[in-house]
Parts: C-alpha cells; sequence; structure tokens
C-alpha cells in the first residue's frame, strides 16, 4: 500500500537553485567575446601591412631554418649563419627575377611572329560570338528607342589623366616595396634571436602555464615547417608533372612556364584558373583549340590529384582541419587581407587549432575546426 508523502518533507526537500548573479554573468561574458573578437578584426584589418609582413617573415624563417642549422654543424656562429642564409635567399630571389625577366622578354619578342595566327584565334571568337548575338536577336526582337527617348541621349566621355593613374601606381608600387624591404631583416633577427624569443614568449605566461606555452610554441613550429615543406614537395611535383605534359603539347617555354602553373595551382580557389592563364597565353600562337582543352584538362587534373592525393599524405596529419573550417578561414581571411590572405589562411587557422587544443576554455572552438 502506497504511503502519501509527508508535507513537510517535500517543502523540506533541497531544491537546484541557479544564482542570480551566475545568469546575469553569462550575457555579460557573451558581450565581452564579441567586443574581443570584434576589436581583434577590427585590428587585423587596419593593421593588415605589418601584420602580413611580420606573418610573411615568420614563414620565411621557417623555410631558412634548415640552412642556418646546416651552418652552424660547419662551426659558423648563428648570426652569421642566419645573414648567409638570408643573402642566399636574396640572391635565389633575384635570380629567379631575372630568368623570369629574360623569358618574358624572349616571349614578348616572339610575340610579333605569331600575331597573325592570334588574330585569326581572336577573329574566329569574334565571329561566333557575333553569330550568337545575331541568332538571339532575331529570337528576342531588341526593343526600338522612342524617338524622344533617342533625342535626350546624351554621351559623357570623361578624359583619362594618365598622369593622376602613373601617379598613384608608382606610390604604390613604392609602398609595397619600402614595406616588403623589411620582410629579410626581420627574417634575420628571427633567426638570429630564435631561442631567446621562444623563451622569453613562455616566460610571458604564469608558471603552471608554461609548459603548455612551451608545448604549444613547438607544435605550431612543427606544423609550420610542416606546411612549408609539404607545399613546396606539392608545387615542385605538380611543376614538373605539367612541364613534361606541356612540353608533349608542344608549348613553348614549357620548361619555364610549367613551374608556374604548378606553383600558380597551390593557391586555394584561384589556383585552377591561375594555373591555367600562363599555358594559355603562352599557347595563342602555337595551339589549336585541341591543345587548349588539353592544357584545362592536365591543370584541372593536377589541382584535383593534388587537393585530394597529394595534400592529405603530405599535410593532413599535420593541419587536422576540417573542410568547413578551411573554407570559412578563406573567406575571412580573403575578405580580409585580399590574395595575401588566401596565402596564410590555412596557417593562422591551424595554428588558432593547436592554441584552441591546449587552452582548456577554447577547447571547443578546436573541436569544431578539427576533423
Amino acid at each position: 500500500m502506497a504511503m502519501a508523502a509527508n508535507p513537510r518533507d517535500t517543502e523540506s526537500a533541497p531544491h537546484a537553485v541557479i544564482p542570480s548573479h551566475s545568469l546575469e554573468r553569462r550575457p555579460a561574458n557573451t558581450a565581452i567575446s564579441v567586443l574581443a573578437i570584434l576589436a581583434v578584426v577590427t585590428a587585423c584589418y587596419y593593421a593588415k601591412m605589418p601584420l602580413v609582413v611580420l606573418l610573411v617573415s615568420i614563414l620565411l624563417a621557417f623555410v631558412l631554418a634548415p640552412v642556418v642549422e646546416l651552418l652552424q654543424r660547419l662551426r659558423l656562429p648563428r648570426a652569421m649563419a642566419a645573414l648567409i642564409a638570408v643573402f642566399l635567399f636574396l640572391a635565389v630571389l633575384v635570380e629567379i627575377g631575372n630568368v623570369s625577366y629574360n623569358q618574358a622578354s624572349s616571349f614578348v619578342t616572339d610575340l610579333p611572329k605569331y600575331s597573325e595566327r592570334i588574330r585569326d584565334t581572336i577573329g574566329k571568337l569574334r565571329r561566333k560570338t557575333q553569330e550568337i548575338q545575331r541568332t538571339t536577336e532575331s529570337v528576342i526582337p531588341k526593343d526600338e528607342p522612342k524617338e524622344e527617348d533617342r533625342a535626350r541621349t546624351v554621351q559623357v566621355q570623361q578624359k583619362t589623366d594618365w598622369s593622376d593613374i602613373i601617379t598613384q601606381n608608382v606610390g604604390s608600387v613604392t609602398e609595397f616595396f619600402f614595406i616588403a624591404s623589411f620582410v629579410p631583416f626581420l627574417a634575420f633577427f628571427m633567426l638570429s634571436w630564435q631561442d631567446h624569443v621562444r623563451s622569453a614568449t613562455v616566460m610571458l605566461f604564469r608558471m603552471e602555464n608554461r609548459n603548455t606555452a612551451y608545448v604549444t610554441l613547438g607544435l605550431i613550429s612543427s606544423m609550420i615547417r610542416s606546411f612549408i615543406v609539404g607545399n613546396v614537395l606539392v608545387g615542385l611535383f605538380i611543376g614538373a608533372i605539367s612541364t613534361a605534359l606541356f612540353g608533349i603539347l608542344g608549348l613553348p617555354y614549357f620548361y619555364f612556364i610549367g613551374f608556374i602553373s604548378g606553383f600558380l595551382s597551390l593557391v586555394p580557389y584561384l589556383g585552377v584558373v591561375l594555373a591555367a592563364l600562363p599555358p594559355i597565353v603562352t599557347g595563342l600562337g602555337h595551339l589549336q583549340s585541341a591543345g587548349f582543352i588539353a592544357i584545362l584538362l592536365v591543370v584541372l587534373s593536377l589541382h584535383l590529384f593534388a587537393l585530394n592525393v597529394l595534400y592529405p599524405k603530405f599535410l593532413g596529419s599535420r593541419l587536422q582541419l576540417n573542410p568547413l573550417a578551411v573554407t570559412v578561414a578563406l573567406l575571412f581571411w580573403g575578405w580580409l587581407w585580399g590574395a595575401m590572405g588566401l596565402i596564410l589562411a590555412v596557417p593562422i587557422t591551424a595554428a588558432a587549432k593547436i592554441v584552441f587544443d591546449h587552452v582548456e576554455p577554447l577547447r571547443g572552438y578546436g573541436t569544431w575546426l578539427g576533423e
């Protein structure tokens, strides 16, 4: 037989009461987090140039770090090894620019020889376009403007001030080279003061968090190094295959265009378009329509192969980012920093995931970014 509950027991039973101050704290914490995110985004937007230069310098320092370590094994001081590594990089950069300029000059010199074929190709495309336009107009008659509207039509042609355009472009180019000149100096100091910077960064944290900070910095360094090495290997592989296939197709300067196309293919999302432009422009006076279709198939196939096979093989275990997170990161950083944002989006997001994974309150964000 069931017994009735004692009203006193019911009244004295403990209840799960949420303190009112904790309920008030949640909206306050959310508002503070939103304001902090907006402040960081605003700082990244207005400090675009110095942040991009700093991040590019960090990537360059990781690229040159193996050279510095090799020179140190030859009993050279670290500062001297870092200086030699930076000078070697600048020498390679100048040589690449010189070779590129010579190849471009040769291409421009040979271009008039094939101008007739280029005009024929463009003429065929123009005639096809005109035929399509005439067919469309025969099906959909064009509305003739009224006489009064025709009388009111006024054409205004603004005169182009070339001096202003040249002055603005010269100013932008000068600013770019001025900012870019900081990159080798920053890379040199990062290489020569690497141990000091890392230990000093760890000392910025509290004693109980220093070990976590040390491990996190080590994982970020390993990730960046793997990201750079993986991209270089993928670029070299795609460039070598592209060079061989472009040579089979009879493309001029295939030994030069192939590697340019291979490394341009590494640019996220825009890689297919950028990689196809150099061989298509070079083949204008040499290839027929079948050759251009073959170029597009080669570029598209290699890009998809690299994206689905090579990238997971060389970078998947280090980055551990899901495709949605990568897409959102590319969209955000591309909007914020343009082309450089697309290039830096993946390492920035991967570094943020490593930080999130090692900070207890932020592990949920790391899980969201992960696979």
